[in-house]
């Protein structure tokens, strides 16, 4: 029996582990793939939004808002990649003026501070690649970029550390009420919990009706992105937005935290809920939209283009709170844009609420802090040589396009909650991510992957379950 069960690994349900593991509780995670980070949160636009965007009231607002202003704490406490480059949302129009200033007053009353529209002027002394039509732009400089994988990874290993247990492959198929607390019968057995908190991404509504009469519905809402390589990663400084409509914020331009490119995401709502596939005329729209914004995008560039899903709750916000037709089952439901930018705070939150709940004590030796994997390239030549001294595997590079060495390799495989896949690993360390997209440096990363793990080359999967790289061949062989 658990104190505790978070259903899903994504950042909502990372953060709120990383939260709760503050308290004397036995906390579980169960996520139905093979390591954190594999839906929604790992297919995204990286975006820290500044919180001008949802309406006033609304958890979107008060929860963005509020994890905008954690976010930077929390990523010199656990070491992931976050900057604030500030953003703009540019207006083409004289007659779309009372909509960019409806936008910042929204911000105003949402509590974003800093923002100023700015001049045409003013927004090409900022940003000379926008479009020459441009009149005027919402500048909020507390907007910033971040990379989900690190962010998602960085919480969950903070909470493992923290005595949070994690199980992966495991898919929740039945949820029965006890008289105290649940039951979930998963393909792995039975587990049992006094709280269940429900933060299962595009799939939160099938598992929070298993336990309600009050039935909520999520619609997957694709997005199609373009990933432009890194030359093209100076081409503007700041996010780029179009002004909003009713199906989000529109196609993006915005650098990376790595130095890339990204252009998107396309709005298309889909039944399938693992229908990540890319379209040609989703990927035309992203050229087409951006290049209403941005002029002369280096589009021969591209290097990979990828989709997402986004969990749109039919009410259009965040749905955090307990059921009500089911006591100690917390929902953390319909978390889309702006999801990244607001995890912190959701994780915050739904932790607090266990906590009041269940009456919770603080644990005297809460470790706030993690170190992510040692990057050889952000090293002086003093410090890398000693590292190579010390660890020759840090001066073999396995993936020439981001420079990765097998120590990398090595330490994301080995580190709490490790890589056990390719995906795992380029998740981790971006070995797989650079410009020939993993082709030269998958067999060596398999290689390494089979080594550490005591495993055949045949055993080595791209993301878990049977996506295996080398088929139809005798194990004995390799």
């Amino acid at each position: 029996m658990y104190d505790v069960i978070i259903i899903g690994a994504g950042v909502s349900g990372a953060a709120t582990a990383r939260e709760l593991s503050r308290y004397q509780a036995k906390v579980c995670v169960i996520e139905k793939e093979e390591d954190v980070c594999c839906g929604t949160s790992k297919a995204n636009s990286a975006i820290v939004h500044a919180g001008y965007d949802a309406a006033p009231g609304t958890l979107k607002a008060k929860l963005n808002v509020r994890g905008n202003q954690m976010m930077g704490r929390l990523a010199e406490e656990l070491d992931f990649a976050f900057k604030r480059n500030g953003s703009l949302v540019l207006c083409r129009d004289e007659e779309e003026m009372p909509a960019l200033q409806a936008l910042y007053e929204r911000g105003l009353t949402n509590g974003v501070s800093g923002m100023r529209i700015l001049s045409r002027e003013e927004v090409l002394a900022l940003e000379p690649n926008v479009t020459d039509d441009v009149c005027a732009a919402l500048y909020a400089p507390t907007g910033g970029i971040v990379c989900p994988f690190e962010l998602n990874i960085a919480l969950a290993e903070n909470a493992y550390t923290n005595g949070v247990e994690f199980q992966f492959d495991t898919k929740v198929e039945e949820i029965i009420k006890l008289e105290e607390g649940y039951e979930l019968r998963t393909d792995k057995g039975i587990f049992q919990a006094k709280c269940v908190v429900n933060a299962a991404g595009v799939y939160a509504d099938e598992i929070h009706n298993m336990v309600s009469e009050k039935k909520i519905h999520i619609t997957p809402r694709r997005g199609d992105y373009c990933l432009l390589d890194k030359s093209a990663g100076s081409h503007v400084e700041r996010t780029i937005f179009a002004l909003p409509g009713k199906m989000g914020k529109g196609i993006l331009v915005t650098p990376t935290v790595h130095g890339n490119l990204l252009v998107g995401p396309t709005a298309v709502d889909v039944e399938d809920k693992e229908g990540v596939n890319t379209t040609g005329e989703g990927l035309e729209q992203v050229i087409e939209k951006a290049g209403m914004n941005v002029k002369n995008l280096p589009m021969k560039q591209v290097i990979t283009s990828f989709a997402g899903l986004r969990a749109h709750e039919d009410g259009d916000d965040f749905v955090i709170g307990e059921v009500e037709d089911a006591e100690n089952f917390i929902d953390c439901a319909g978390i889309e844009s702006p999801g990244i930018a607001s995890c912190p705070a959701v994780g915050e939150m739904v932790a607090q609420f266990v906590r009041d709940r269940m009456g919770l004590t603080e644990k005297t030796d809460f470790i706030s802090t993690r170190k992510g994997i040692v990057k050889p390239d952000t090293l002086s030549k003093e410090e890398r040589n000693a590292l190579i001294r010390e660890n020759p595997a840090y001066g073999s590079i396995v993936c020439r396009c981001e420079m990765i060495t097998e120590g990398e390799i090595i330490d994301a495989i080995r580190r709490p909650l490790g890589a056990k896949s390719l995906d795992g690993v380029k998740r981790r360390t971006r070995a797989g991510m650079g410009r020939c997209q993993s082709g030269f440096c998958s067999p060596r990363t398999m290689e390494i992957l089979a080594r550490e793990q005591n495993r055949s080359m045949s055993d080595i999967t791209k993301s878990g379950g049977k996506s295996r790289m080398i088929v139809g061949t005798n194990k004995d062989t390799l």
